[in-house]
């Protein structure tokens, strides 16, 4: 155990100096960018050195208030995000107020501190994103083991195979939990046969092991609370498998979920309170800005369409259907039509990925996510938003609401344009589908918040630039 604090400290060590030397780097080069654009005088290189050495220090210890340099941050990229935010944030009020009381003759230009932090917060979220995704220096990076190898823990097995699934955490093995389905449990992953008795600590310690992942069969006569209780109490985290699952997939395993959980979790409602006030504002100036940019491809495609099949049978080249929205309230979705007139002949079907069913023009259209812009009416019509989950049918949702369990939470939120799950699981034409997508809807309706909106936003416009979209 002492080697691994030994090295935690160091990787944290190595974090902090690696941090200011790009922190006061970010200043300097700050400070002659707005030299070499005429925004600012240049300065002696003692006064520069103060208000940079002043930045760096300021920040580093607001850093380390906010826990961005605990050794055992167990922390999703976006919540890093919010830290450094509101630890440069913090450092920028604190700049200010000491160097006017002590240093206001050396204090810069009046462009210098904004413009400094705004490159720092930038470089810090670049330097975050490859150390910590992609394992650089071992940051963030616990040695974990599963205690369970049944069903449960298979969920790990099938879900996180790849490398790329595992770059935040170390995996040692599975042990077996008396309870456990074996028969339905770990195939190819490496078994540990250790009893998790009052001897399990010196194997704990014997490994580094940082983290234990409770995911056995059953709990109940089973589960070792005392050798459990004993490792929390000596600092090693001991992580439910739900949580395990969200915190490293984006998704809330739902066929796993089991009420208590649900009780003792954040629940499946917003609590950012400032977004829910701003947010039909918000999502009203996103769509005139994108109405401005695409008019001219709406016309195109309407006249397109109406040249295509519109003006020989006589159909709109819009297509109205009812979804089901906020608080299971039914609209009217309104989108460019890509399939033929006679669609749904036959009733309500499941669309899929090479449907007979679209025209020449459709399969352009909804490559490209053209065919969902006339839903910009229904965001200012106050009945969509941006992000959101994808709205569903009530012909399916019927169904899908007796046949998925927790399956009326997605209508929590408004339903948007662009979602978590659209990204993550582009295709759902069945019940099977609608269960997988539902894992990253509801992960999106319980971590809501405006900068998963903005991550959401920037991959959906990678998906349609590079015609990824269905």
């Amino acid at each position: 155990m002492a080697v691994n604090r030994h090295n935690q400290s160091k990787r944290s060590n190595i974090l902090v100096l690696s941090e200011a030397l790009l922190i006061a780097y970010m200043g300097y080069i700050t400070h002659f960018i707005l030299i070499h654009l005429s925004i600012t005088a240049s300065v002696s290189i003692e006064k520069l050195a103060v208000n940079v050495g002043l930045i760096t220090i300021s920040i580093l210890l607001c850093s380390l208030a906010v826990g961005l340099y605990e050794a055992k941050l167990r922390e999703t990229f976006r919540g890093i995000i919010r830290r450094i935010f509101v630890s440069v944030g913090l450092s920028y009020f604190l700049v200010e107020v000491v160097s006017r009381a002590f240093f206001e003759h050396l204090i810069m230009d009046s462009y210098f501190l904004p413009a400094a932090m705004s490159a720092i917060v930038i470089s810090l979220v670049v330097f975050r994103y490859f150390t910590n995704r992609l394992g650089l220096l071992g940051l963030g990076k616990a040695r974990i083991v599963i205690l369970g190898a049944g069903e449960r823990a298979s969920i790990i097995e099938k879900r996180m195979r790849r490398d790329v699934d595992r770059i935040g955490f170390e995996l040692l093995g599975f042990i077996p939990i008396p309870g456990d389905n074996r028969e339905e449990g770990i195939k190819k992953e490496k078994i540990i046969h250790v009893k998790v008795d009052e001897n399990f600590q010196q194997f704990i310690a014997d490994n580094d092991i940082e983290e234990i992942v409770i995911a056995c069969d059953q709990r109940r006569g089973t589960l070792p609370i005392d050798v459990l209780f004993e490792c929390r109490l000596r600092g090693i985290e001991v992580t439910d498998l739900l949580d395990f699952m969200e915190r490293e997939t984006g998704q809330i395993v739902v066929n796993l979920m089991y009420p208590s959980w649900v009780i003792y979790s954040n629940g499946f409602h917003s609590q950012n309170y400032l977004r829910d006030a701003l947010d039909y504002s918000l999502n009203a100036f996103l769509a005139t800005l994108v109405l401005f940019f695409t008019w001219p491809f709406m016309a195109l495609t309407a006249f397109i369409i109406y040249l295509d099949d519109g003006r020989r049978t006589g159909t709109s080249v819009f297509y109205k259907q009812e979804r089901v929205g906020l608080n299971g309230k039914l609209f009217k979705i309104i989108k460019f039509r890509s399939m033929r007139p006679d669609a749904e002949k036959d009733g309500a079907k499941w669309a899929s990925k090479n449907d007979d069913r679209v025209t020449r023009i459709g399969h352009f259209i909804r490559k490209y996510r053209i065919d969902e812009l006339p839903q910009l009416f229904n965001v200012f019509k106050g009945e969509m938003a941006f992000i959101g989950p994808r709205p569903e049918r009530p012909e399916f949702v019927e169904k899908l609401v007796r046949e998925v369990p927790y399956y009326n939470q997605r209508h929590n939120v408004k339903p948007g344009l662009a979602g978590w799950a659209q990204l993550n699981y582009p295709y759902g034409a069945s019940v099977e589908d609608s269960m997988e997508k539902l894992k990253f809807d509801l992960y999106y309706v319980k971590h809501q918040s405006l900068l998963l909106d903005i991550l959401i936003l920037i991959r959906t416009v990678e998906v349609v630039l590079f015609g990824k979209g269905r």
